[in-house]
């Protein structure tokens, strides 16, 4: 059997700076590192992508290579232009799960020819809180019947070109009103209503041979303070063996505020990946932020400590470096090729949701009300303005903050046609207020993010995300 060093690093799937691997990663690859997680700054186009994991493969076969490709609101691959796939929600909304196993298919084949062998995708969350400040767009929908079957048919699509996928959030995030990326979630659920709601679509990721599964940093009182990502009952005695669940279970980012917090930020990591590998998971993902060697270092002494003082079996930690190799199975083929956004634009298409009348009467004024983007999908390109701007001519963009109401109504004053193009609006007040002010004004209503409970009833189309090709098809509709 390996040592214990060598078990530690090989369940470690830390992230890096840089669009080529630094000699410390490279140096730790060939000594056995399980792999690594990219981000948005890991990545320029899918040629550099594949040159990176060939760099990477170079070291050692069988590493693993993930990366966070949710599409829509969520995307690596496009963080420079947007996603050419809708998100989980407009697929939701069009409502067909084979159309959903085409455009994961596209994803996945993308992904194998970028040399990418894990995606941490699809979320299995469901949109059950209004005040969610993290889920949202990136959950098939809200109704456990419904969602599942996208859950299903997207785990289908991506693992048909040999990319493992990742259902998330273990037992699910979309109750939850506080982000787990700097606070630890409380789910207001008791087991029972989990069974019959939450945990649904992960049961669907299961049964459609899902190969992985991300746990979640939330609390679920019934079992025990501790949150998901390191309670044994969650991980071993509900995942495991209620769910009856046997890949492998991949930790959500432990550098994030509601687990490393609890600890410390220095002492926090490797306190948090002892405990979650004695809870029952596999490979520990350090992606959220870039780290340099020495972080690693504390993850692998703090592991190797635990195993010496019996307080972590050497077999446990072993059985974990086992179902983390097994992510690192090279996918099917694929050459990478340009991108073809025909698919995406007609899920796009068929997932938008119009009211009213909602025809331009001439060139229209479009107002882009900028909101911060989530955590999760950080910085991207954002706008209906530019889409219109090259379908209409004579289009004039805005970009506003909720706050430049009378510039807003000073410029509408020149245009038949406004369009007022919102990201949630429902959980901003000062978006609300904006919208109110602009009462006077006969607008379009363009909404990105989920509908909120009460948002009017005036003319508006609802794209169900902010992807490239869902913004895309609203413009497309519109002119």
């Amino acid at each position: 059997m390996p040592s214990p060093e060598q078990l530690a690093e090989a369940v470690l799937l830390p992230g890096f700076a840089g669009t080529t691997a630094p000699d410390w990663l490279r140096r730790r690859i060939a000594a056995g590192l399980g792999g690594v997680v990219l981000f948005g700054r890991n990545v320029v186009d899918d040629e550099q992508v594949a040159a990176l994991t060939a760099q990477l493969r170079g070291e050692r076969d069988g590493v693993v290579v993930g990366i966070d490709e949710e599409g829509g609101d969520v995307t690596r691959l496009d963080v420079n232009t947007g996603s050419f796939v809708p998100g989980p929600l407009a697929l939701g909304a069009a409502g067909d799960p084979e159309l959903t196993t085409a455009v994961a298919a596209a994803l996945g084949e993308r992904l194998a020819a970028c040399g990418v062998t894990l995606n941490l995708a699809p979320c299995a969350d469901l949109t059950l809180a209004a005040e969610d400040p993290i889920i949202g767009v990136r959950a098939f929908g809200s109704d456990p019947a419904k969602a599942s079957p996208h859950v299903a048919a997207y785990v289908t699509g991506l693992q048909k070109y040999g990319v493992a996928a990742c259902a998330k959030h273990f037992p699910g995030h979309g109750a939850a009103t506080e982000d787990s990326h700097v606070a630890l979630p409380v789910l207001p659920r008791t087991p029972a209503e989990l069974s019959e709601i939450e945990l649904v679509p992960f049961a669907a990721a299961i049964r459609a041979g899902a190969r992985s599964v991300m746990s979640g940093h939330l609390v679920v009182r019934a079992w025990g303070d501790e949150p998901a990502t390191l309670n044994r009952t969650a991980l071993t005695g509900v995942l495991r063996g209620e769910l009856g669940f046997t890949g492998a279970v991949i930790t959500d980012a432990l550098e994030m505020g509601a687990v490393s917090g609890a600890y410390g930020r220095h002492d926090g990591l490797g306190r948090s990946a002892v405990r979650a590998l004695e809870a029952g998971a596999d490979a520990l993902c350090l992606g959220g932020a870039a780290f340099e060697a020495d972080h690693l270092d504390a993850c692998v002494a703090a592991i190797v400590a635990a195993v010496s003082s019996g307080e972590l079996p050497l077999e446990r930690l072993a059985e974990a470096a086992s179902r983390t190799a097994a992510l690192g199975t090279d996918p099917a083929p694929a050459k990478v090729g340009p991108v073809d956004r025909r698919l995406g634009l007609e899920a796009a298409h068929r997932a938008l949701r119009i009211r009213g009348e909602v025809r331009l009467d001439g060139p229209p004024l479009v107002v882009d009300v900028r909101t911060e983007p989530t955590i999760a999908a950080g910085p991207m390109p954002w706008g209906l303005g530019p889409h219109l701007t090259e379908l209409v001519p004579g289009t004039r963009v805005l970009t506003v903050t909720p706050d430049d109401a009378e510039a807003v109504l000073e410029a509408a004053k020149e245009f038949r046609s406004v369009v007022v193009v919102t990201r949630e609006a429902h959980r901003h007040p000062r978006v609300r207020a904006l919208l109110t002010a602009l009462s006077t004004v006969d607008f379009i209503r363009v909404e990105t993010g989920v509908p909120g409970p009460d948002d009017g009833d005036g003319p508006r189309i609802d794209t169900f995300g902010g992807s490239y090709v869902s913004l895309r098809a609203a413009a497309e509709y519109l002119a």
